[in-house]
């Protein structure tokens, strides 16, 4: 019996598939911030696709908590309340405790290379490029997550994870990204004893630390040029 023909993923999917990875990546990279309202026009003009293609690209965002889209007011990337940040921090405990739960009875030495690799590349950018040292560290999180071998666990967390960038870049302050670094390091060390516990117990002290840095003042900054800012993600 023949293999079914796989349909090539039409131009009109690839077009919204990369608007949506570019707006995505500028909300996790905190370069769109919550408030920052997208324009069809403005997105359609910097990405060179239709409104139609726009609107796709928006609609998956909305699922996804990061964009609020209100009829006749158009889209804006989401502003969480205080409440549903807290919300938000209380749900990624309880996954990622599970994540480190099951990964540690399972992981591997291509984990924890896989893993020290990533640390690597986050020290690098910490050093040179603020954005991409914040969507990494955000990215060792989904890593953990996908290395646990349950597909459903790594969506949600890849979700929550997104999630909470929006709520650092609202209600977090500045802090040395060192103190991440470090902390996912801990984590690291705790899964290479293969002891479940003590992994969760890192994960746990991690988290509280990010919760301790947000949640605590609010970002007014919103006189930026969206334009440039698309045109960075656009490429």
């Amino acid at each position: 019996m023949n293999a079914p023909v796989r349909k090539p993923k039409s131009a009109t999917g690839t077009r919204s598939e990369s608007v949506y990875a570019g707006l995505r990546r500028a909300i996790i990279e905190q370069a769109l911030m919550p408030g920052d309202k997208l324009t069809e026009d403005l997105i359609g003009d910097r990405f060179g696709v239709s409104r139609t293609i726009v609107r796709t690209a928006l609609a998956r965002l909305h699922a996804e908590g990061l964009v609020d889209m209100q009829p006749n007011k158009g889209a804006t990337i989401a502003q969480p309340s205080l409440s549903e940040a807290h919300d938000v921090f209380e749900a990624r405990m309880c996954l990622e405790r599970q994540v480190l739960v099951r990964l540690a009875k399972k992981v591997t030495d291509q984990d924890i290379e896989q893993l020290q690799q990533h640390v690597a590349l986050e020290a690098k950018a910490n050093a040179h490029d603020g954005p991409a040292a914040i969507r990494l560290a955000g990215e060792f999180h989904i890593l953990l997550a996908s290395l646990s071998g349950n597909g459903v666990l790594a969506r949600y967390v890849d979700e929550v994870v997104s999630r909470c960038s929006l709520i650092l870049a609202l209600y977090g302050r500045p802090h040395s990204s060192d103190c991440s670094i470090n902390e996912h390091q801990q984590i690291i060390d705790a899964l290479r004893t293969g002891n479940s516990q003590a992994a969760a117990d890192a994960m746990e002290h991690h988290l509280k630390a990010v919760t301790d840095r947000a949640l605590l003042s609010s970002n007014s900054d919103r006189h930026r040029d969206i334009r440039s800012i698309l045109d960075r993600y656009a490429s």
